[in-house]
């Protein structure tokens, strides 16, 4: 729980004094047996009313003031709890934001989502609890003992030997139950996996009549976490009719001796009750620990999910290079200045890479230059390497071997995000995001005005058809842009990236939904912007006015050069040529 109380120290204020008002709520009831003795003894039994409304006038106020700490204690609680959460929450979140491609990958994203959410609740609702109940407690247990040793020695050392073995008791089923709630919580990841599966394909699922089938893997998935969570329950409720048997026996036990103490004069009637009372609060007080198992069980494994997030070290590239890159930038000097402006300039020097979870080679021995400002075309069949190739430029990912050089300097001696902000990326996959078509432009570059969000998409080739949607750039996108067909989201995309007016333009398949006409278009006014432009495509149309073309095959650069060179010396470049040309695409370029 070191994670709970290193966020709490910033609420410790909050939280003392949310104690300090509990212990004084316990006191004033802790004391309320005792008192009940003294009217019974001093007042019901001597026939003295004056000391029945003495001892009655104070039990009313303590009352008072126990109401009074306990409301002040819960809005103290509440609010240490919920600044906890949210401080919490967000850290988590900007850790998750802070992880290269490769960390991020590590977790499933319906893990993260639920550790945002349900782990960090639960870690919430614990505080609270702690803070307001559970901590109350033991003090209960403990302090009902001490009270009834106070009342009488000898009744109250039958409630003394009792509790402890109970909380013993109760102590070794919360250890069993937290490794079991930890499995729940794994099992909810996959429900939670399931459900973004189903909502995000949910299309697919119907067009292809694939329902019966989904809700099957739901019910499959939903079915294990219930025998879980049935199971761990099963567990902790077994407290509950152990400490209630127990206790009762207890209770028989001080009534029976306490006859008998009566009868001898060695016990009060008062006495008796009040041993009594103290005894059922501790039953109460036990019993809840059947409730605090399941919640500090179920805080545990939230925290440990949590923790191991926080924990996890963002060692790929954006906090560190290849030994041998680092090697060779501090011969040459210093990193680059954070302000020094990047041209575009791309060279790759016997490049490999393979991902941090895989021996295979995705890239291998991968070599080109592109001046700033030209335009590079990269094609190859599906799992050649063309998508990890361009992800290498941002440093999503980082290389094994080879170096990576931009304007001539090692890609590990620029700043990340100032060769980020220089990057006008375009995915494979378009993302849009809830909102209007301008913020969703402007999302590129939170400064930009409308003239350029309005230029870029000219140049996108969708400012025509966004000029005539009913409220143009103000028109609101369902989400991830479902009132969009596959093509204008892709230019939408695209008009993204080119606000940015980035030095390096990477296209990662982003015009397969474009029609040849309109992708010529788009592709002839990319010439007006002096940007490096890197186009992943599998049209010929696409590669002809390309300055470089390179042909990957099983992560190998097998041929590079001009359309025409490659036409000369690619035979598989001309048997693509003619493949296409005899569909038509060629000929329409």
């Amino acid at each position: 729980m070191g994670l709970v109380f290193s966020f709490l120290k910033k609420y410790r204020t909050a939280s003392i004094l949310a104690l300090l008002m509990m212990v004084i709520e316990l006191a004033v009831e802790l004391s309320q047996p005792y008192l009940i003795s003294k009217i019974i003894d001093e007042g019901i039994v001597q026939s003295d009313l004056g000391i029945v409304w003495m001892w009655g006038g104070i039990l009313v106020a303590g009352a008072a003031v126990a109401f009074a700490a306990g409301i002040a204690s819960s809005f103290l609680a509440s609010y240490a709890s919920q600044g906890f959460a949210s401080d919490l929450r967000g850290a988590l979140y900007e850790k998750v934001q802070s992880f290269s491609y490769s960390v991020f990958s590590r977790f499933a994203t319906s893990s993260l989502i639920t550790r945002m959410t349900g782990d960090i609740t639960q870690l919430q609702d614990t505080v609270f609890m702690s803070l307001r109940f559970m901590t109350r407690v033991p003090l209960v247990v403990a302090g009902s003992v001490i009270m009834a040793l106070i009342v009488n020695v000898k009744l109250g050392l039958l409630l003394a030997l009792t509790a402890p073995l109970l909380f013993a008791f109760v102590m070794l089923i919360m250890r069993r139950a937290g490794a079991m709630f930890k499995k729940v919580q794994r099992r909810l990841d996959k429900v939670n996996g399931v459900i973004q599966e189903n909502l995000t394909g949910i299309r697919l699922i119907r067009v292809f009549v694939r329902m019966k089938h989904e809700n099957g893997r739901f019910a499959a998935s939903s079915g294990k976490l219930m025998k879980g969570t049935v199971s761990a329950l099963r567990l902790t409720e077994t407290t509950m009719p152990f400490i209630m048997l127990v206790m009762n026996a207890a209770i028989v036990a001080v009534l029976w001796f306490g006859r008998a103490d009566i009868s001898s004069g060695e016990a009060s009637v008062g006495e008796v009750v009040a041993v009594v009372n103290y005894a059922l609060r501790t039953i109460g007080a036990l019993s809840a620990f059947s409730w605090i198992a399941v919640t500090f069980s179920r805080a545990g494994a939230s925290a440990q999910r949590v923790r191991e997030v926080m924990d996890t070290e963002n060692s790929e590239a954006e906090n560190a290079s290849p030994p041998a890159a680092r090697a060779q930038s501090a011969d040459r000097g210093s990193a680059a200045d954070p302000g020094e402006a990047i041209e575009g300039g791309v060279e790759f020097e016997h490049v490999v890479f393979k991902y941090p979870t895989s021996d295979i080679k995705v890239l291998e021995d991968i070599s080109f230059e592109i001046e700033a400002g030209r335009r590079v075309a990269i094609m190859g069949a599906t799992g050649s390497g063309k998508s990890s190739l361009v992800q290498l430029i941002p440093r999503l990912y980082d290389r094994d071997q080879g170096q990576i050089r931009i304007d001539g300097r090692g890609i590990e001696e620029w700043d990340v995000d100032l060769l980020r902000r220089s990057i006008g990326y375009v995915p494979q996959e378009v993302l849009l995001f809830t909102g209007s078509i301008r913020e969703n432009i402007a999302w590129g570059r939170e400064d930009a005005t409308l003239e350029e969000i309005t230029e870029a998409a000219k140049i996108a080739q969708i400012h025509e058809t966004v000029e005539k949607l009913p409220n143009g750039y103000d028109t609101q996108l369902g989400q991830r842009g479902v009132n969009l067909s596959g093509g204008q989201k892709q230019r939408l995309s695209i008009a993204r990236a080119l606000v940015r007016r980035p030095a390096i333009l990477i296209l990662d398949d982003s015009t397969s939904a474009l029609d040849v006409a309109t992708e010529s278009k788009l592709l002839g006014a990319l010439e007006s912007i002096s940007c490096t432009t890197f186009l992943i495509t599998q049209k010929i149309s696409s590669t002809q006015a390309a300055d470089l073309i390179l042909l990957l095959d099983e992560g190998k650069l097998i041929a590079g050069g001009t359309h025409g060179e490659l036409m000369r010396g690619s035979e598989l470049y001309r048997h693509i040529y003619e493949s296409q040309f005899e569909k038509g695409e060629a000929l329409h370029a």
